[in-house]
């Protein structure tokens, strides 16, 4: 069974990074998916694609993937780019953007 590796983005709705620390594995499924004519739902013939295990390191992930005989890839570690300005930046006169009130 295919498994990807990946350790998950931090989520939209805050600023913070709260359950974006670790790493995540999640299994890779090729079932037939069907949509459900009344209610408009999508439902899949196997639940192993709802299945996602969260580990503390990429190592971690990676050895119980080996040690249950999983076929696995791992996307690479994404760093987070950091903009640095402080407050005073808004005021400055040399404003590269122009003040939108």
């Amino acid at each position: 069974m295919q498994v990807r590796i990946y350790q998950p983005s931090k989520s939209a709705m805050q600023s913070g990074h709260g359950k974006s620390e670790g790493w995540a594995l999640e299994f890779v499924s090729d079932t037939k998916r069907s949509s459900d004519p009344v209610m408009g739902w999508t439902s899949a013939d196997d639940t192993i694609d709802q299945v996602k295990l969260h580990f503390d390191t990429r190592n971690q992930a990676i050895a119980y993937a080996k040690r249950e005989g999983l076929v696995f890839s791992v996307e690479p570690e994404k760093t987070r780019k950091r903009l640095i300005k402080s407050y005073s930046a808004n005021f400055a006169t040399d404003r590269k953007q122009p003040w939108t009130h």
